[in-house]
């Protein structure tokens, strides 16, 4: 089987990574791909923009590509799958009515509420005076959201006035993001801790992948702006079973249920961030309609079932009766990003001394390209350093001893990834 992964980030690097790994799988291509994809075995790059996707359709026409699985969100969010589908292509990914969860706060949240799925409380905007009149009435901290994708970078949690002033105005007037803006979503802010929850489904039968943990904030002690993400762990300890179960029967179900009564196509990996408080009570912070990135390295390395197998297979509609396969050992990952980043950074600087990867360590690549055989930087997320562990204490360490042989003077790194679950566990082991 020929498979093609659309992306260039370090999702896509590990998607394509395991997938190569498959004995079903005889060839990967990653377009357009980055320096890590390029240096893999068994992995070409081509060279087609994420958002062309004519020439990416008329690629897996003429290369009579077995099955197509989308990365990113822009292209899901376009309809790329409806258009590979009318091509009699097999393409991985929600349709674009589908795809909506993902590419409108708003549709989301009518979504949520409409099949009685737990989300916080909220109002949207398009008329700055109206919602700072509504943030002025609920007070702070609250969240301030782009309606469209920000990749990563629309939201805003409020602690004061000014800052909320400040995001509705940067969103609605400076339009910062740009259609993406135009229309906000105000949302109450949550007490407790964020989980990712991922499936992959067919429209019907859901199999959960194992739960993860992510870090949006740039700066140590969750400080600093939001990001696409520092870095993740899995599993994430507050996903106990009784929650898995709920989140399941809760979330996921009714989302499956809701899609299928409006008639929208859904095959695909479907991401539920979700909000936890110390009452064990859950709510949906947020839907994606793909992998989540940087939780899909950790998520990959632990991960022994056959990914290319379950993609065909969701694609044929014949997820019923699969299970997924688990390392038990913790696997974090540590992104390592361009200084400046999520807001001005430099391209082009030299790495060097990327360690080998080893059956309990790999470092997937984000933000990479090759420069006449040099590996420089072509993003703000650059690499996501990952390791295996018997407790999330161990895989961190590992993950920090080998980004201290990684030469690049430009790079910075949080030095806290996996926090929270190593609290847990020294607690346990005291």
């Amino acid at each position: 089987m020929k498979v093609l992964v659309i992306g260039s980030g370090g999702r896509e690097h590990a998607l394509s990574w395991k997938i190569a790994k498959s004995p079903i799988v005889e060839k990967v291509y990653v377009a357009p791909g980055n320096g890590g994809t390029e240096l893999e075995d068994n992995i070409s790059n081509i060279n087609i923009d994420v958002g062309d996707i004519e020439a990416l359709s008329n690629f897996a026409s003429d290369e009579e590509i077995d099955l197509t699985i989308v990365g990113p969100e822009d292209p899901l969010v376009s309809g790329i799958t409806d258009i590979f589908i009318e091509k009699g292509l097999k393409c991985f990914g929600p349709s674009k009515e589908a795809a909506q969860l993902e590419g409108s706060k708003e549709f989301m949240k009518q979504f949520l509420k409409k099949n009685k799925i737990p989300t916080a409380e909220y109002q949207s905007f398009k008329d700055a005076k109206q919602a700072i009149k509504y943030v002025e009435e609920k007070g702070c901290p609250i969240v301030i959201k782009a309606d469209g994708l920000a990749a990563g970078k629309g939201v805003t949690i409020a602690y004061t006035l000014e800052d909320a002033k400040e995001a509705i105005l940067q969103s609605l007037e400076s339009e910062i993001f740009g259609e993406a803006g135009k229309n906000i979503v105000i949302e109450e802010f949550l007490e407790g801790e964020e989980a990712s929850f991922i499936v992959i489904t067919d429209g019907t039968t859901a199999i959960p992948f194992a739960s993860s943990q992510d870090h949006k904030a740039r700066d140590d002690g969750d400080k600093g702006p939001n990001t696409g993400g520092m870095g993740a762990y899995s599993p994430a300890p507050i996903v106990d079973d009784s929650i898995h179960s709920r989140i399941m029967e809760e979330v996921i179900q009714p989302t499956l249920k809701g899609l299928n009564d409006l008639g929208y196509h859904y095959c695909g990996f479907l991401y539920a961030g979700m909000m936890i408080n110390e009452q064990k009570e859950l709510k949906v912070l947020e839907f994606n309609c793909r992998f989540g990135d940087p939780e899909t390295q950790p998520i990959m390395m632990r991960l022994k079932s056959d990914l290319a197998d379950l993609c065909y297979k969701a694609c044929e509609k014949k997820l019923a009766g699969e299970s997924l396969e688990w390392d038990q050992r913790k696997s974090l990952g540590v992104v390592m990003a361009a200084k400046g980043y999520p807001h001005k950074y430099e391209k082009n600087n030299e790495i060097r001394n990327i360690p080998e990867e080893n059956e309990e360590f790999k470092v997937f690549h984000a933000g990479t390209k090759l420069k006449d055989g040099s590996l420089t930087t072509n993003g703000g997320r650059v690499l996501c350093v990952t390791a295996l562990g018997d407790s999330v204490q161990s895989a961190q360490a590992k993950v920090y001893s080998e980004i201290e042989n990684i030469l690049w003077d430009d790079g910075f790194f949080r030095r806290d990834i996996g926090y929270r679950a190593i609290d847990r566990e020294q607690n346990e082991s005291s």
